[in-house]
């Protein structure tokens, strides 16, 4: 294994890990060495996830603990409990978020809206808080959060979405200025259309996935394991100096 991309030793937390880009970014993370804490609401598919990527890998390399990212009791649970099994943590990926509205702002309502702001970036203030202190004292860590080119542009059917994604863009670069004196690393992800169960109202539809395909460079929707690969540079050696960033996957789609 490439020096610059082992992970021996370090332990991750990733948030929404029982399928999707989590569940990707969780594989490849143990793939590189890490131990990995899988998280999502249900125990029953963190430890389905748990099992595939522990046979993935041959060995066993992560653990279920359930949290709702709503709750700050169930993310000081994850966090604490990560502690207590492996003794640190070294990477934290905020890759769980909600999106329970569809459609133009004027129909929103504020239950939903505040849903959408709670889950997609204050939960990731919140895990944030609770894991760099740890990161800091020893002067190593890494922070990733999982955003989207939706923070990026204008939409009239994701619009609340988009604001939370444009928010967790700005949180990584107010941290990555905090915590850089310290060692630790804080950096977005943006991917563009990629095939998971969060996005299906997108790409199941074959006007909006023939909208959203056609406009970009490789013509194509994208796949989990696609954006996993940046999360692993991002823990690693590799991306030791690289910090407050945005970094797009996407296809080519936002520069056309």
């Amino acid at each position: 294994m490439a020096g610059l991309f082992d992970l021996t030793g370090k332990v991750a937390i990733v948030t929404g890990s029982s399928r999707g880009i989590g569940k990707a970014i969780a594989h490849r993370l143990a793939e590189h060495g890490a131990s990995v804490v899988i998280s999502s609401r249900k125990l029953d598919a963190c430890e389905a996830a748990v099992a595939e990527v522990n046979a993935a890998v041959g060995r066993d390399a992560t653990i279920a603990v359930p949290a709702n990212i709503s709750s700050k009791d169930d993310l000081q649970r994850l966090v604490d409990e990560a502690i207590r099994r492996f003794g640190k943590i070294d990477i934290v990926v905020c890759n769980a978020a909600a999106n329970p509205y569809f459609g133009p702002m004027g129909g929103i309502g504020d239950e939903q809206f505040d849903k959408i702001l709670r889950n997609n970036i204050v939960a990731n203030h919140w895990l944030i808080q609770m894991a760099a202190p740890q990161m800091l004292a020893r002067g190593e860590g890494s922070v990733i959060i999982i955003s989207s080119i939706g923070g990026l542009k204008a939409s009239d059917k994701l619009g609340a979405y988009c604001i939370s994604k444009a928010a967790d863009m700005q949180l990584a670069r107010n941290l990555a200025l905090e915590f850089g004196p310290k060692g630790v690393t804080v950096n977005a992800i943006c991917p563009g259309l990629v095939q998971t169960d969060f996005a299906k109202a997108l790409w199941d539809n074959p006007e909006i996935l023939k909208a959203s395909t056609t406009g970009s460079c490789l013509k194509r929707i994208g796949q989990p394991d696609e954006i996993a690969g940046m999360a692993v540079f991002l823990a690693s050696k590799a991306g030791a100096f690289t910090t407050g960033q945005s970094i797009v996957i996407d296809g080519g789609a936002t520069i056309v």
